[in-house]
């Protein structure tokens, strides 16, 4: 939301400095982003008048100009614009002056073989304008050597203020006034409309098909008026803010828009056929709009139609056919309220973004559409002349009134301040609240133009934001005898600690769409239609997302297209395999391409590059999980996983067969070429929901980490099973041998071949015996490795390889 000062204080008396306002209004949660300030920017450059033009003599589309600066001494400049011309009036940029346009700084030059002692300046060079056809031209009447931005009216500070969506009342110069005006720097000034008695009836009727549509529409025809351009001051307040005047009609729409948040459309009467109508549109049927381009709607759109065809696309833009123009002598002037959600929606799917779209959707003060209308009724007779007539009003524009019940007492128990009871009341009121009742519990009436404002929680916000943040007294947290309970929840802690540790093995975090094409939503395990959007933001984004997958598969991809094939990315999100609650998980997934190893593992001259593997996914899910808390002694890991794995080359983490925690492996051939992805990849999954809560610890905390002081001893068994016996079986028959000796078992050799049955295979693992109160003798290692030969033959059916 942009505005100059002049333009505030047409709203707002105060005699509190530029600092002092855009102080306050950050203070009052009215975010300054911006002060734009033309005079300082625009300042190097000048009025000058070329006295002569030439023929440049080496080129055809050059001309030589001598140039008055006001110093009295002719400047020789060179000059390619077309209308550089002798008399005309321009604005000079001099050497050691900056080009923003095109990034260099002027100094004095040749071009072709003449001398150049400056650069005469179009008004895209500087940004002042879109035009860069010719060079700028300024009034005859510019004194020569006056800064050109102080003889245009370009010298006043524009205000930028980053609006949140709850504060529709914000989007007008007006709201923005009466909330300064709450705080005592200065006082709002009450600019009520006044009402224009209509001459003759309105001949055009309005018919609202739907009024959820559109809760209330006004008309009212101006006739006998004459259009053209509007008065410079306006003209000036709409350039300050980044609009092109068009014409008087259009540029009091687009004032009355910012300077009261309430958007109109103006219709040229002449060009409208018969009555109109609000309706929704007809699928296929289309509209030429404002901007030059034609729309195609569909029944989900509101539209105003006349007997012929749409004339416009309700609250979003106006049709061309029947736009005002230098020729236009009758208007209809339409002011109406429309269902926030439809706009967005369509504006969104037309992708059209206007001014009228941006309040519309946040909401506009209903009470406001007939002064609105009048207010537009005084602009045009007043710049335009013309004969109004009486106004046409469909449906109930007037709000359901919100009253809360306040008690006073609410404020110091919210937010910790106390306001004197005279001082509570006169905040309210000055914000627009109607307030009344006893001392210590006020009824207070919420404003039209404020649909944020819905209970006691939000009158505590609206003193706390006027009053000022620093009000609110720093009061610590009792300590008492008890821990203090954990801020973050278990998934919110695991969430973290898992995002930590994929950063570590060098993945880089991604934030991918929630939403997945249906396609990609079936290949993943989705697809259901309870999972399908009733409305989506586009074609592609229909489904909710099964997995995390296929939005970092997809990004992936996209890196490669640019360039950068080795890439290994994580995301940690929500996931969706049903419409329940019970049925989204918050699960942390990862993808790795090309060579992208883990960190430490990079491409080096001296080490042959190897691509990424079914390996490297497992490390990383099992990095996941373990930074997340899961009990990684308990993990089981088993070959095979979902359809979108290779089946030969993935894995399934699990603790038991009825809690699956997860997956890894290479990520499906047959999927890679549905989604036109190049390999290898390799990706994971975990569900972090799925991790069992940690047990409750002891009274008396153990120490986190205990070294014993004597040298464990390492054995290796290499033993015989049945070829469908798992690694992992033997690996925690092992441990089970004796689990306070043991400090771990790591599998270290695989062998089929000669010297071994067929139907068999030799198993190698290497057991690590950690003694902890004294050195074991022979004898005791010599029964423990029999104890772990007897329990995997127990477990297994392996016997020790001879």
């Amino acid at each position: 939301m942009k505005f100059t000062l002049s333009w505030l204080k047409d709203h707002f008396t105060t005699t509190a400095s530029l600092d002092e306002i855009v102080e306050k209004l950050t203070m009052i949660g009215l975010e300054v982003e911006h002060v734009e300030d033309k005079a300082k920017e625009y300042e190097p450059f000048k009025v000058v008048q070329i006295l002569e033009a030439v023929q440049h003599p080496n080129a055809d589309r050059l001309r030589v100009c001598k140039v008055d600066n006001g110093s009295g001494t002719p400047l020789q400049i060179v000059c390619g614009a077309p209308n550089a011309r002798a008399g005309l009036k321009t604005v000079l940029g001099l050497p050691g002056t900056y080009i923003p346009a095109k990034d260099f700084t002027l100094s004095v030059g040749k071009i072709r073989g003449v001398e150049s002692q400056g650069m005469m300046i179009s008004g895209a060079e500087i940004g002042f304008s879109d035009d860069h056809s010719g060079i700028i031209e300024m009034p005859e009447d510019a004194p020569i050597g006056a800064p050109f931005a102080q003889v245009l009216g370009l010298n006043e500070p524009v205000i930028e203020i980053n609006l949140t969506p709850n504060r529709p009342d914000c989007t007008s110069v007006n709201g923005i006034a009466r909330d300064l005006g709450a705080t005592l720097i200065g006082e709002y000034i009450e600019n009520t409309p006044p009402r224009i008695e209509g001459k003759f009836p309105c001949p055009v009727k309005v018919t609202v098909e739907d009024p959820i549509l559109c809760p209330g529409f006004g008309l009212r025809l101006v006739r006998g008026l004459k259009n053209g351009p509007s008065p410079e001051w306006m003209q000036k307040r709409l350039t300050a803010i980044g609009l092109r005047p068009i014409n008087a009609l259009v540029d009091i729409t687009n004032y009355i828009t910012f300077d009261r948040g309430r958007p109109l459309h103006v219709f040229d009467a002449k060009k409208v056929k018969g009555n109109l109508t609000v309706r929704r549109a007809k699928n296929g049927e289309t509209l030429l709009a404002l901007d030059g381009r034609t729309y195609e709607l569909d029944n989900a759109m509101c539209v105003i139609a006349d007997e012929r065809a749409v004339e416009s696309l309700a609250g979003v833009m106006g049709g061309e056919e029947s736009g005002c123009d230098e020729t236009t002598t009758d208007v209809l002037i339409e002011s109406a309220l429309w269902d926030e959600l439809n706009i967005a929606q369509t504006g969104r799917k037309l992708g059209i973004n206007t001014d009228a779209r941006y309040r519309f959707e946040r909401g506009v003060d209903p009470n406001f559409m007939v002064p609105g209308l009048e207010l537009a009724t005084k602009l045009v007779m007043d710049l335009c002349g013309g004969e109004p007539s009486d106004i046409v009003v469909v449906g109930n524009p007037k709000p359901k009134e919100v009253i809360i019940d306040y008690p006073v007492s609410e404020l110091e128990r919210l937010a910790g301040i106390k306001l004197p009871l005279v001082e509570t009341k006169r905040l309210l009121e000055r914000l627009g609240f109607f307030v009344a009742g006893p001392n210590d519990r006020f009824k207070v009436a919420v404003p039209s133009w404020r649909p944020d404002v819905h209970g006691r929680a939000d009158i505590v916000e609206e003193l706390v934001r006027i009053t000022g943040v620093d009000a609110v007294p720093s009061t610590p947290f009792p300590r008492g005898d008890d821990a203090r309970k954990p801020v973050l929840t278990p998934i919110q802690s695991r969430t973290r600690k898992a995002k930590r540790g994929l950063a570590a093995r060098g993945l880089v975090e991604a934030v991918t769409w929630s939403f997945v094409p249906k396609r990609e939503a079936e290949l993943f395990g989705g697809g259901a239609s309870e999972l399908a959007l009733a409305n989506p933001i586009a074609a592609e984004l229909s489904d909710m997302r099964p997995s995390l997958l296929p939005g970092l598969i997809a990004s992936a991809q996209k890196n490669a297209d640019r360039g950068y094939p080795d890439v290994a990315l994580f995301e940690v999100g929500q996931i969706f395999k049903g419409y329940r609650p019970e049925d989204q998980f918050i699960a942390a997934s990862g993808v790795r391409r090309a060579l992208a190893k883990p960190a430490g593992a990079g491409r080096h001259w001296s080490t042959k590059s190897e691509p990424v593997d079914v390996f490297d996914a497992k490390a990383d899910a099992l990095a996941a999980l373990a930074a997340a808390g899961a009990p990684m002694q308990s993990l089981q890991v088993v070959p095979g996983g979902p359809a979108w794995l290779h089946p030969g080359r993935s894995g399934t983490i699990q603790m038991g067969p009825q809690n699956v925690i997860g997956h890894f492996g290479e990520i499906h051939p047959r999927i890679l070429s549905a989604l036109k992805i190049d390999g290898p990849l390799v990706g994971f999954e975990v569900l972090l929901d799925n991790i069992p809560a940690a047990k409750a610890r002891p009274t008396r905390a153990k120490p986190l980490l205990e070294l014993s002081p004597f040298q464990p001893v390492d054995r290796d068994f290499a033993f015989v099973v049945d070829a469908k016996v798992k690694a992992g079986d033997i690996v925690r028959a092992a441990q089970n041998a004796d689990k306070k000796l043991i400090a771990g078992v790591s599998v270290f050799d695989l062998y089929e071949g000669k010297g071994i049955e067929p139907g068999k295979k030799s198993v190698a693992i290497a057991v690590t015996i950690q003694p902890a109160d004294k050195t074991m003798t022979d004898a005791e290692i010599d029964a423990l490795a029999q104890k772990i030969v007897a329990e995997v033959g127990k477990r297994t059916g392996g016997v020790l390889r001879g």
